[in-house]
């Protein structure tokens, strides 16, 4: 006891001094660096929230409209310099945590719920809208990495796949900006429009929930179309969408793969299964064996729909408008093609199963 007494005191003061110094310097450092920039993302998601209970904006999911409050307060009051950590916090290690909290809304039986045909039309429509709209892109001038993201968006799951792609595509904010906004306005009107189509083209509460499951871009805007034309309808879409969600790691990981033979740096490339889809794939897994109480699904819901809302309003605040003015109307037109096209491929697919 008196030697380690000993060695204590022969320890110089300042040394100790200093070390605290530093030591309350680096917590100052995070607390002033990231903390202001997480609150100002919270308010704005807040915000989001606030509003998608307002008459008129229920249409719109809270991700989509923080997107819109992010982009409107960096443009018109301007970011502060002191939240950009926080912000870039929010946009990335929030949003790949969100990611793999989905896998809680998912199990394999659900997916076998719909069988075989079903899972094949989902997956055929997929690969096939990917294919054409990246396809399209380049035929027409659009960014390569621009026209992924509105193919993610468009053949998977809306803004949650742009987000997932991005993370190994590295497109600039306001693409990723860009691919939202267009995403979700077709993905707004296939909401409203398809089950008014339903009876016209003869399809009956299972054959519109498939159709709609495979083809409408977001998760609300799924479920918002398929209940409207009935219970049985909304349950098919939902299961068939989901599906879709469960095909987004495969995605990432064939887009990583693409991105890491495409780059003349290999030991720069980005690994071909990111730890966030392996992370969502072990909690899909998770899901089938383990049964979640009802509350806890819930709260997870919850969950990763505000860290997903905290991402994108990340986003917003980091989008140029006059850097997405630049883009042009090819993008937009891209974004309408691949909406025409998921939607006459997959109905195709659904008569003839």
């Amino acid at each position: 006891m008196s030697s380690a007494t000993h060695i204590a005191n022969d320890i110089p003061k300042s040394l100790i001094s200093a070390d605290l110094a530093a030591s309350r310097k680096r917590l100052d450092s995070v607390w002033n660096g990231i903390i202001p920039g997480i609150v100002l993302v919270a308010m704005i998601t807040a915000v989001a929230f606030s509003a998608h209970n307002v008459s008129g904006f229920a249409l719109f999911s809270p991700m989509i409209l923080a997107v819109v409050a992010g982009m409107v307060y960096s443009n018109v009051l301007g970011t502060p310099v002191h939240a950009k950590a926080g912000i870039a916090f929010s946009q990335k290690r929030l949003l790949r945590f969100a990611i793999v909290l989905l896998g809680f809304q998912l199990t394999l039986g659900q997916v076998v719920s719909i069988g075989a045909g079903g899972v094949g039309i989902v997956a055929a429509t997929l690969g096939a809208t990917f294919l054409f709209t990246v396809t399209l892109g380049r035929l027409i001038g659009v960014d390569r990495k621009l026209a992924q993201l509105i193919a993610a968006g468009t053949s998977i799951c809306g803004a949650s796949a742009i987000v997932a792609t991005n993370i190994v595509t590295d497109a600039r904010d306001e693409d990723v900006t860009y691919a939202v906004a267009s995403i979700t306005l077709f993905g707004t009107v296939a909401m409203l429009g398809f089950p008014l189509l339903a009876p016209l083209l003869g399809l009956d509460q299972h054959a519109f929930g498939l159709w709609a499951g495979a083809s409408i871009h977001e998760v609300a805007q799924v479920i918002g179309a398929g209940f409207q034309n009935g219970t049985q309808s909304g349950e098919i879409a939902t299961v068939a969408k989901l599906t879709r969600v469960a095909m987004l790691a495969p995605m990432v990981i064939a887009l990583g793969l693409m991105a890491r033979r495409g780059s003349r740096d290999q030991s720069a490339a980005r690994p071909p299964m990111p730890w966030f889809v392996a992370a969502f794939i072990a909690v899909v897994a998770l899901n089938s064996l383990v049964t979640m109480p009802a509350e806890v699904k819930s709260a997870m819901a919850l969950a990763t729909t505000i860290m997903l809302t905290m991402g994108l309003a990340a986003m917003g605040l980091q989008a140029d408008i006059s850097q997405l003015r630049s883009r042009g109307l090819r993008p937009l037109a891209l974004a309408f093609c691949a909406f025409l096209f998921i939607g006459c491929f997959s109905l195709m697919l659904v008569k003839l199963a």
